[in-house]
């Protein structure tokens, strides 16, 4: 119980000297932001660093996806220019 103690009172410290000065306010404003933009920059690099494996899985699905359907194109207008120039032999 006294634990809870320890804590109530670390906290309403804090709550006082942000509450009568204002540059600590403010220093807390500016750590939380830093840790917030840590954060984010981490999780940044974890989803787009190349080195991880499955970033790496990912572009790879995402390219051969591509790839596909650059090849199914290619392979329609082939088969519609063909079906073209059999309609104009034949007439």
């Amino acid at each position: 119980m006294n634990f809870y103690y320890f804590w109530f009172f670390l906290f309403a410290m804090g709550i006082y000297l942000v509450y009568t000065d204002a540059s600590i306010a403010r220093f807390i404003d500016l750590i939380s932001r830093l840790s917030k933009f840590q954060y984010e920059k981490t999780k940044w690099w974890l989803i787009h660093n190349p080195q991880n494996p499955v970033v790496k899985y990912m572009m790879w699905r995402r390219s051969w996806k591509l790839a596909k359907e650059l090849q199914d194109e290619i392979e329609m207008e082939r088969r519609s220019g063909e079906e073209d120039n059999n309609s104009k032999t034949i007439e």
